[in-house]
């Protein structure tokens, strides 16, 4: 993992506060506003911490701990069939932005064909899933807050390549992922795949 310290500084005003635009830091001013100490993040293609998880090459860009808890980043390499049970995040919202191949996505009841460049949006409490529909996708998954990269670290194995896992052996075991889910204020709700559209 790549640290960075703070850049030389570039300053904004806001709100009668001086802010140190690349490190995030506040001076002392009339807003009352604390001061955070954040640095930046810059990893090139193929950096970050790597494991594989639900199916995928699973590449960390930011999380919680990086970003003050604002955001958690991962790009996400998965092969055809992959995806997520049907669940709901209580805690963040989740978005996708697909990079190359295609996705297909059900949220709150709808689904959504997202081929390369297409952006989906879930906000938290509302039911979603998703499923690699071409033979390869390459996409963002990024939530905010970024608590939800620590349930993925909970359900990883080492990736042993820079690829996606090799297919499973065996069904996964649904009541610890249901028990790590729940820590992460996570519903599973049901299986992998997109539910059927009711008429």
């Amino acid at each position: 993992m790549v640290g960075f310290g703070c850049f030389p500084k570039a300053t904004i005003f806001k709100c009668g506060k001086e802010r140190n635009l690349l490190c995030g830091a506040w001076d002392s001013g009339a807003c009352g506003m604390a001061s955070a100490a954040i640095s930046p993040i810059a990893y090139g293609q193929g950096e970050g911490e790597v494991f594989w998880s639900f199916g995928g090459l699973v590449t960390v860009k930011a999380t919680s701990e990086t970003t003050g808890g604002g955001v958690g980043v991962i790009e996400v390499l998965a092969p055809k069939g992959a995806g997520s049970p049907l669940h709901v995040h209580h805690r963040e919202d989740e978005w996708f932005y697909v990079i190359e191949g295609e996705l297909t996505l059900w949220v709150g009841g709808r689904t959504i064909q997202a081929p390369a460049g297409s952006f989906v949006f879930g906000p938290r409490d509302i039911p979603h899933t998703f499923m690699v529909n071409s033979e390869l996708s390459r996409f963002l998954l990024v939530v905010e807050p970024g608590g939800f990269v620590g349930f993925m670290r909970e359900l990883s194995q080492p990736a042993l390549t820079l690829t996606p896992p090799p297919p499973p052996t065996e069904p996964p075991d649904m009541k610890f992922i249901m028990s790590a889910a729940a820590r992460y204020g996570i519903e599973i709700l049901g299986p992998s795949g997109i539910p059927e559209e009711k008429a």
